[in-house]
């Protein structure tokens, strides 16, 4: 046997002809032991940039060969002792022996295995058995391969949302923090990212707030909510296990629920085919879909905002923008955001085609798309989340930049003001619309074409028309006059939404969080 390496797995040969076959060629079987920073670097083979320069370590674990099958092996110990706490004739020191040997997997074995059988849960199996002899003849007893591929899914995913959950709430803290720094810092709005009424930071941070708050919301509905496939049998009829069980109904339902609490569900599926219903993965997508928008909803907002140089992500010393513009200080961090959340969102396209063409009890066309579709998901979300704190924690703000903008046009947004000050005073209407119209075309060609500050604010002044706020206009210009109650709705909205969400975390721990170039 030899094996060649490459970053993300290695590929096994396996020398000798498998049994009844007429194959006379090597058999080349790739397997994926999962990958550390300092493993595998040998760049042979194609590196997924999820594994070796976006994801956090904790959800690329998650993810990785050994755990998957170290679940597997939980799953056929749970199954083991359920059956014998229900009177089959299994015994305590074949669960041990399950047990002892839990936790040593090599995944070589496995490969040649697989190899061999054509089939990756039995060459689990098989290897499970022989470290553990003992018990070799009563694992997965009763059992077709979804009880252990299937389960273990919903149990990696629970627990990947579980792992996002987390970066939730690091980057709505961070956020928050933020928007109550800067709750009265007044700053133009945009409709159509044309010039519209004032606001101020801390309210447009509270948007983006909303939108992860609203994500935590229904990240932990699905944790909670996660059902489990239980012990179903090859079309979810049981039939297997009753046979076991010597058609005692009871006792096979006993043993589904069983397994169930040993695995830490509540929600236990009653009905399902081989598979548990891929409408299923469609929540999950669903929702890492949801986090995707809000974190590309960010990333373009702060993109936008870099341009207009009021927002700058965080920037190393010895960071270079660009190769040939050195001056050039791109927000690479915003933009790959995007990036990664239109894969998750193409990557929720899938689920709804598959939930929809699963053929009767089960077909094996949602195999390959779900291998890739469900944890790169995982990964890039977390990617995302990672990069979302690590720009709100450490944003620099331009307040005079700011200021500019609001300067520019001020004057603009305070015509209505005027013209009501003007229908006070008792004057027509209709005849001050004209006169301010006609200043403000003159005072936006003048910005424009002549490059000039803003001249409305003058034209006014020197228009008899407008004598009743002669003297007033630069008090009228003040951006607090304009921004409404946004900072009493920060307030409010941190104190409603955010406070009871952060209550007990703790977010001073170490997080595995690097942003990788």
């Amino acid at each position: 046997m030899a094996m060649t390496g490459g970053t993300i797995g290695a590929v096994i040969t396996v020398s000798s002809k498998p049994k009844n076959s007429r194959c006379t060629k090597p058999i080349r079987v790739r397997y994926n032991p999962g990958m550390s920073d300092d493993e595998n670097k040998s760049g042979v083979e194609y590196e997924n940039p999820l594994v070796t320069r976006y994801a956090g370590k904790a959800i690329r674990t998650l993810f990785s060969p050994r755990r998957r099958a170290l679940v597997w092996r939980e799953l056929w110990i749970a199954l083991a002792g359920a059956q014998k706490e229900l009177g089959l004739d299994i015994t305590q020191e074949q669960i041990e022996a399950l047990e002892a040997a839990k936790e040593t997997i090599d995944l070589e074995r496995v490969a040649v295995l697989e190899a061999e059988f054509r089939h990756d849960v039995m060459a689990h199996i098989h290897h499970f058995g022989e470290l553990a002899p003992l018990a070799k003849g009563i694992l997965h007893l009763g059992a077709t391969s979804c009880f252990v591929t299937d389960n273990a899914d919903l149990i990696i995913y629970r627990e990947g949302l579980r792992l996002l959950q987390k970066r939730l709430l690091v980057t709505i803290f961070a956020l928050s923090e933020q928007a109550r720094r800067h709750q009265k810092l007044a700053c133009l709005g945009y409709t159509h990212f044309q010039p519209a009424q004032p606001t101020t930071l801390g309210k447009r941070i509270c948007l983006w707030l909303q939108d992860l708050a609203l994500d935590h919301a229904e990240v932990s509905r699905l944790i909670q909510e996660l059902p489990f496939r239980g012990a179903k049998g090859t079309t979810g009829t049981q039939a297997s296990y009753l046979t076991l069980f010597k058609g005692d109904h009871q006792k096979v339902r006993d043993l589904d629920r069983r397994i169930a609490q040993t695995m830490g569900f509540e929600n236990l599926l009653p009905i399902s085919a081989q598979t548990y219903p891929r409408k299923i993965d469609h929540r999950l997508l669903a929702a890492l879909s949801g986090i995707a928008q809000s974190a590309a909803k960010f990333g373009v907002d702060f993109r936008l905002l870099s341009h207009e140089a009021e927002l700058s992500e965080p920037f190393t010393d010895k960071q270079i923008g660009s190769s040939a513009m050195a001056y050039k200080r791109n927000p690479m961090r915003s933009e790959r955001i995007c990036s990664l959340a239109r894969l998750v969102q193409a990557f929720a396209m899938t689920a709804p085609m598959t939930a929809s063409t699963q053929w009767l009890e089960r077909s094996l066309d949602d195999s390959a798309v779900r291998r890739v579709s469900l944890p790169e998901a995982f990964l890039a979300v977390d990617a995302c989340l990672i990069l979302y704190a690590n720009i709100a924690k450490g944003m620099t703000v331009f307040p005079k930049m700011m200021q500019r903008h609001l300067d520019e046009q001020l004057p603009f947004l305070a015509t209505e003001e005027i013209l009501m000050a003007g229908i006070a005073h008792g004057l027509d209407r209709q005849d001050l619309h004209e006169r301010i119209r006609k200043h403000a075309v003159e005072a936006g060609r003048r910005m424009k074409e002549d490059g000039e500050a803003n001249p409305l604010v003058a034209f006014l002044e020197d228009d008899p028309s407008f004598a009743f706020v002669h003297g007033k206009l630069r008090e009228m210009l003040s951006a607090e006059r304009f921004y409404g109650r946004a900072p009493e709705q920060v307030d409010e909205f941190l104190e409603a939404w955010i406070d009871p969400l952060l209550v007990g975390q703790d977010f001073d721990s170490e997080d595995d969080a690097e942003i990788r170039v």
